[in-house]
């Protein structure tokens, strides 16, 4: 029985969008967490299932819906985050404020579809369809083209803006394109790993990676070979035994980080 789960379509798109996402989400988390805005995953998340739930309501793609809400909230976050330069972390409280009241009014106007919007909340990777990994497949080519085209501004934007403004770099372009790439990531892992577990997909394969790479280039090498490890695993564990996989992958990543923690201190005492 357990070779038949492994073995079935549902098993295999599932692993499919995992491994897609499980490149896409470390490619942009790294960028995110170097400019210490890890949180704009859980905000774009929740505005996500906003999109989601309209999409329910007035019976569109709901992963499609989701997505247009995200690009138009990373483009919101980045005129907030100019409007108080001094205060950049109130554009991510605002714009999760908004997600979150406007999830809270669909759900309200739409209650039979609570179950459904529900899955995206928590995640539902088994049943994702063809055209759900077509869209998981489009985001994650758009991604490594642009992150492979821009990676060095990309370096230099995170690490020092002033510095990147001063070189004549278009600094307002790259913020917009990395927060919109960001939206295009989260949008369509939600249904993967679920809305209130998708921001450690983003992070914690980055965490990992910080604290065993001696570069930035292995540092993004690390991050995806991490994620690819515990999707892989975790949904392959979650499979035999019933477990819900987006949690499943979760809990792994988190071990996976404790390990490494001791294992560095072992190795640096």
């Amino acid at each position: 029985m357990i070779v038949d789960i492994l073995f079935s379509d549902f098993f295999g798109r599932a692993l499919a969008g995992g491994v897609l996402i499980g490149i896409t989400a470390p490619l942009i988390g790294i960028f995110l967490v170097l400019r210490r805005l890890s949180m704009i995953g859980d905000t774009l998340a929740h505005v996500t299932i906003a999109g989601v739930a309209l999409g329910f309501l007035i019976n569109l793609y709901p992963l499609a819906a989701g997505l247009v809400f995200a690009v138009l909230a990373s483009f919101a976050i980045e005129k907030l985050r100019k409007a108080y330069k001094s205060y950049a972390e109130l554009s991510i409280a605002i714009i999760m404020s908004g997600g979150v009241a406007l999830a809270s009014l669909f759900f309200t106007l739409g209650m039979g579809y609570n179950t459904d919007v529900m899955s995206y909340l928590f995640g539902s990777i088994y049943t994702l369809d063809s055209t759900d990994l077509m869209v998981v497949g489009g985001v994650t080519v758009v991604v490594i083209v642009v992150i492979s085209l821009f990676f060095k501004e990309f370096f230099l934007l995170s690490f020092e803006e002033d510095a990147a403004s001063v070189s004549g770099l278009p600094v307002r372009m790259l913020n917009m394109l990395l927060t919109v790439l960001t939206a295009l990531v989260i949008s369509t892992a939600i249904k993967i790993v679920g809305a209130l577990l998708v921001s450690a997909l983003l992070t914690i394969p980055v965490a990992i990676s910080l604290l065993i790479a001696r570069s930035f280039k292995s540092s993004v090498i690390f991050a995806v070979v991490i994620s690819e490890i515990a999707v892989v695993i975790g949904l392959v564990i979650a499979g035999i035994w019933n477990l819900a996989p987006g949690a499943t992958i979760v809990l792994l990543l988190i071990a996976m980080l404790i390990l490494t923690m001791v294992g560095k201190r072992k190795f640096s005492s």
